[in-house]
């Protein structure tokens, strides 16, 4: 810590330097965990260093994916619970570039806030740490930013960013996507980190004791069950594509079923998805119930209880959903693709 380093005329403003100091050491320990082969330099400078390993790959093509947790984060400020939401936001960016068949390999985040509480940084910053051991990435750089009259002492925002690599010939584009194939869902686990203003609104969340257990999710209360992080799906992925070739991956986030799944649809092709084979968790009856919210609303803002899905060919549906089970994913088919202009049918 530099102890020269202090402004009284800027801490009388409201921002203390000497407690992002404090931050960035108490995170030293969980960003350790996240070290990879390629990582080249600490954290602390002006820049996070990362040496790239080519080999086996012929074309390397990077790419890069960055997100939030949203309003979430409402949710982490009324229950008082910081360590999680650091999970979503890797998720949000990680899940993205697996669907190009990228493997993730290193993060940063970017934390403002009204008051800089190192311990609470150090809480959020776990949450990040985490999310990154998940996906096998390294957490090499960020920023925390102290906002006084911008945020309100007790409330942040949380951002991140990643790079990812893959082998331009193995880059997952559903070119070869066709009628017949299978798709297949990855159970998500939870709401993860999207619809949360709708939530907030259906529950009333800033007026009701959401810390108060609830029967209809298994006596969880409503804040601990809407702060499930967002199941990271790079490991179980890229088990999958070293053994199957998967036509097309759509990450579920806002926008829901019919946003997302087209995404990975080619022109002329359609997702014939069966609802009574997706297996609705019980948060979205409560939401659905609580907003007297449309079925179509709902599979067109929430994962319904599936994070990601993935397509195909049908005589590879079975070896799919083997690897994916020994990675201890759920795994299960929701649909197939047909020939047609709508893009995605439920049915």
């Amino acid at each position: 810590m530099n102890e020269q380093s202090r402004s009284e005329a800027y801490a009388a403003a409201g921002v203390d330097i000497t407690a992002g100091y404090r931050a960035v050491e108490l995170m030293k320990s969980h960003i350790a965990r996240t070290v990879t082969p390629g990582v080249c330099s600490d954290i602390g400078g002006f820049g996070g260093l990362f040496e790239l390993d080519i080999k086996g790959i012929e074309r390397p093509v990077l790419v890069s994916g960055t997100d939030g947790v949203g309003t979430k984060l409402k949710i982490a400020f009324l229950m008082d619970k910081h360590n999680t939401v650091g999970i979503d936001c890797v998720a949000m960016c990680v899940n993205d570039v697996i669907c190009c068949g990228a493997k993730p390999l290193f993060f940063l985040d970017y934390i403002a806030c009204g008051k800089n509480v190192p311990e609470r940084i150090e809480q959020i910053v776990a949450g990040v740490a985490e999310g990154c051991v998940q996906a096998g990435a390294a957490l090499i750089g960020g920023e925390t930013a102290e906002m006084p009259g911008f945020y309100p002492e007790d409330e942040y925002d949380l951002a991140g960013y990643t790079t990812g690599v893959v082998d331009r010939k193995k880059i997952i584009d559903n070119s070869l996507t066709k009628p017949g194939d299978v798709i297949i869902a990855l159970p998500s686990s939870g709401v993860h980190s999207n619809g949360f203003s709708l939530v907030r609104k259906v529950f009333d969340v800033e007026n009701k004791d959401i810390k108060k257990p609830v029967a209809e999710l298994s006596g969880k209360s409503l804040g601990e069950t809407l702060l499930t992080p967002t199941k990271i799906y790079v490991k179980p992925v890229l088990a999958l594509l070293e053994k199957v070739s998967v036509k097309g991956i759509s990450h579920i986030t806002g926008g829901g079923f019919y946003e997302n799944i087209p995404r990975s649809i080619p022109s002329g092709l359609c997702a014939k998805i069966e609802k009574n084979a997706v297996r609705v968790l019980p948060i979205f009856e409560l939401v659905k119930k609580a907003g007297n919210i449309t079925e179509r609303d709902m599979f067109n803002t929430f994962n319904m209880g599936v994070g990601m899905s993935i397509t195909v060919d049908k005589n590879d549906a079975d070896l799919a959903l083997s690897i994916l089970k020994a990675q201890g994913e759920a795994a299960y088919i929701i649909g197939e693709i047909v020939s047609g202009d709508d893009k995605i049918v439920l049915c």
